[in-house]
């Protein structure tokens, strides 16, 4: 049986393979839960998020290792066997990559939240959506680097070339890279961030989804997506609504007939407005008598609330509350009207 096993090639690959594999899992099961023991008294959750985004590439490079070592147990052709070599390593480069993209972004984007917590209590995340999208970019041509390296292919000449070539490519995109500047100057400026209520030049409103390198994503009320290029929203007057903090103050217009108690009315609707969800209790509403007009004395009701976002529920709680509070103290909503006398 040991002589078939030392003169049958394929025995001795696949058990080369299986020891590699075996003995790079062992070593992964122990250092999952070694690391932990020593990590389990710290704050942060970068130890665990790298040990549960680590495990799959880890497993594949594993596997590759056990590939790479049974094969150089079986007697193949020569060149046959550096091409297979070739693929295994260029996989094996693939994935290491990947887990290289894996433990830096979760370092610095843990390492970023937590600072930002504490030096700020609060994070942007549109910077952390920027800097995945520039990490991918980067780890991807670093990684077809060393793909063409291990592959025998000289580096330095490509790169001078690329040199040379990335000037005529820069004027080829130069509304790309003015859309790719436009996103790195509006987060480094935090002009709007994602989760922000901004008002368009065209008079459209909506909630920023996503920065990307070329465009941002923003979701309009009525639920439509809209993208626009970088470059142009840089360029652009913009109303951010979420600036310079959430809280919003909210203006509700009613009028009165003539002949109403103007004081009565003031402090009916100051107390209705207090009662008003959200309201913030540190910033005191205020109702003005702001016009006689033709048909009806005007007011507006002034209150801020929590946040931006619930401006349409305030408006509607608010104008219920007016709307009632005037019928049950017997004061008269006027509506528009026109006297008109007939001489004979």
């Amino acid at each position: 049986m040991l002589e078939e096993y030392i003169t049958n090639t394929y025995l001795r690959a696949g058990a080369v393979f299986l020891i590699v594999f075996l003995a790079i899992r062992i070593l992964m099961f122990i250092l999952s839960r070694v690391i932990p023991f020593f990590t389990k008294k710290t704050k942060t959750t970068l130890d665990d998020e790298i040990l549960k985004k680590a495990s799959m590439p880890l497993t594949l490079l594993a596997l590759l290792a056990g590939i790479r070592f049974g094969i150089g147990e079986i007697n193949i052709e020569e060149s046959l066997g550096e091409t297979i070599e070739g693929i295994i390593l260029s996989l094996m480069i693939v994935f290491g990559s990947i887990l290289v993209y894996y433990i830096i972004d979760a370092l610095v984007t843990i390492g970023y939240k937590d600072f930002g917590k504490k030096v700020r209590g609060k994070v942007n995340e549109s910077l952390l959506q920027f800097f995945h999208s520039m990490l991918k970019i980067l780890v991807i041509f670093a990684m077809l680097l060393v793909i063409l390296s291990s592959w025998g292919i000289e580096i330095g000449p490509l790169l001078a070339g690329l040199g040379v070539a990335g000037i005529a490519i820069a004027f080829a995109l130069q509304s790309t890279l003015s859309n790719v500047f436009g996103g790195i100057s509006m987060l480094l400026d935090r002009s709007i961030s994602v989760g922000d209520l901004i008002d368009l030049e065209d008079g459209t409103r909506g909630h920023i989804l996503k920065i990307n390198l070329r465009s941002t994503k923003i979701k309009t009320l009525n639920n439509k997506l809209i993208i626009v290029p970088n470059g142009k929203l840089s360029e652009s007057n913009i109303k951010n609504v979420a600036l310079p903090e959430p809280a919003t103050r909210v203006v509700v217009p009613f009028g009165v007939a003539y002949g109403s108690d103007i004081k009565k009315v003031k402090k009916l609707i100051l107390g209705e407005i207090k009662k008003v969800k959200g309201t913030l209790k540190d910033k005191k509403p205020i109702v003005r008598f702001t016009e006689m007009a033709d048909s009806s004395l005007n007011f507006k009701a002034y209150f801020y609330i929590e946040s931006f976002d619930n401006v349409p529920s305030a408006v509607d709680d608010a104008n219920t509350r007016i709307y009632n509070a005037l019928n049950e103290a017997g004061l008269e909503i006027p509506f528009p009207q026109m006297d008109v006398n007939l001489k004979k």
